[in-house]
């Protein structure tokens, strides 16, 4: 089944919406622009589609947009397999690590406001940064080897990932860290793999970026967000915990098994949050979370809120890491992720908040764009060089599963011969 809204039919719903007073003002989040939809949207339906009834994945919600604009939105398949129930673009979905992006704006406004600095010791702020213990290897009887860090951990570390703090899921050495130190009291919790500056490694950097968003300003994190960001762009639908009526909008998660097929999990009924995390955790919708591309796209500000000065936003889409390679992963547990290499034979870099593709994709975005991703298979980019902006939401396991990652370059194509083509 096919749910697609023509210029008409957002109207029609913008208006019943704001006249039964569910959303302030009458604003339909991530539709503060105007919808412009591309021609020759309905292939980019038919691919969509296509891969509901091939059952490669479950059920999708996608849309772009231009800084002006929403230019596509299409929502197909079922929130749970099995079930009537359908995508809609209001659905809501878990996105993980695409909480980072939010994070790290957060700590570029303190930036702005001159309460964090890039570049000076994150210690400075929070004590539990300083003192970094680096591993070196492992002895003959596999004990860790670890020396003092030769550099502090700075902000800038933490936002590009080489701040030497690294995932267990893409790391066999910190999985083998993490067993000893499970053994050994007098290990400290966490190791990091190389000195700050000298590799990129994907890992708990934004949890210690949130703390210090946290520390600087007085603030809980998605207090802070709520006041600073999401309340700003009427993000309504982002959230670290759910509210009843956004519970029954919510997608469900579904297991890739080994022959390839998709089984539903239960949703599971969390307990509000007693900590968030800078790093994960949070709940958006497609057009919410578009709304925050469009921002960004747009210099930091959309619909008359700014949360970034351009400059910032700027330097945020900028190569900060030289020559170090980023982006490539491999898994150290299948079930959760496969190897991740989203662009074979693309350099690969990192700003102060996304990957960056230094090099064009065939067929899809501009070099110098910028984009990242949640564990459940939800992805977005920003395409600064071509005006556009991307999401795409589903909710399966493992992380970079190969069907729902060809349905994101499918999007991602038809998105690009619909734009060339207008």
């Amino acid at each position: 089944m096919t749910v697609r809204f023509s210029r008409r039919d957002t109207l029609l719903r913008t208006a019943a919406v704001a006249a039964a007073g569910l959303i302030p003002g009458g604003a339909v989040p991530g539709l503060a622009a105007p919808l412009r939809m591309l021609p020759r949207t309905g292939e980019i339906d038919a691919i969509l589609q296509a891969r509901v009834d091939a059952a490669d994945v479950p059920g999708v919600v996608a849309m772009a947009a231009t800084e002006r604009s929403v230019i596509y939105q299409g929502a197909f398949g079922a929130r749970s397999m099995g079930t009537a129930v359908r995508m809609s673009a209001d659905t809501v979905f878990s996105i993980a690590s695409m909480t980072k992006l939010l994070t790290s704006v957060a700590a570029m406004q303190l930036v702005e406001q001159d309460k964090l600095k890039l570049d000076e010791p994150a210690a400075r702020i929070d004590p539990t940064l300083g003192s970094p213990q680096v591993l070196d290897g492992f002895d003959t009887q596999g004990a860790p080897q670890l020396r003092a860090a030769r550099k502090p951990i700075t902000l800038r570390n933490l936002l590009t990932h080489t701040s030497g703090f690294s995932y267990q899921l893409w790391d066999a050495n910190v999985v083998r860290y993490n067993r000893a130190a499970r053994n050994d009291p007098a290990l400290p919790r966490t190791s990091l793999i190389s000195d700050p500056g000298a590799k990129w490694a994907y890992g708990g950097s934004l949890d210690r970026v949130g703390r210090l968003v946290e520390i600087v300003s007085g603030q809980s994190l998605d207090r802070y967000f709520r006041d600073h960001i999401l309340g700003p762009l009427r993000m309504n639908d982002t959230a670290f915990s759910l509210t009843e009526k956004q519970r029954t909008r919510q997608a469900s998660l579904h297991l890739r098994k080994m022959n390839g097929t998709l089984v539903p999990q239960p949703l599971v009924r969390r307990t509000d949050p007693k900590t968030v995390s800078g790093g994960g955790g949070i709940y958006s919708t497609a057009p919410d979370y578009l709304t925050l591309l469009q921002a960004l796209l747009n210099g930091g500000a959309l619909a008359g809120k700014s949360i970034l000065r351009p400059q910032t936003v700027a330097l945020m889409s900028t190569n900060q890491i030289g020559d170090l390679d980023a982006g490539i992963l491999k898994t150290t547990n299948p079930a959760l992720s496969d190897n991740v290499d989203f662009f074979p034979g693309v350099r690969l870099r990192w700003g102060l908040g996304d990957m960056i593709n230094i090099d064009p994709v065939p067929d899809g975005r501009s070099g110098g764009s910028l984009t990242w991703a949640g564990l459940y298979n939800t992805y977005y980019w920003i395409d600064p060089a071509s005006r556009i902006a991307g999401v795409i939401m589903m909710q399966i396991l493992p992380f970079a599963d190969q069907r729902a990652l060809n349905a994101y370059r499918l999007f991602e194509r038809g998105i690009y011969r619909a734009h060339r083509a207008a």
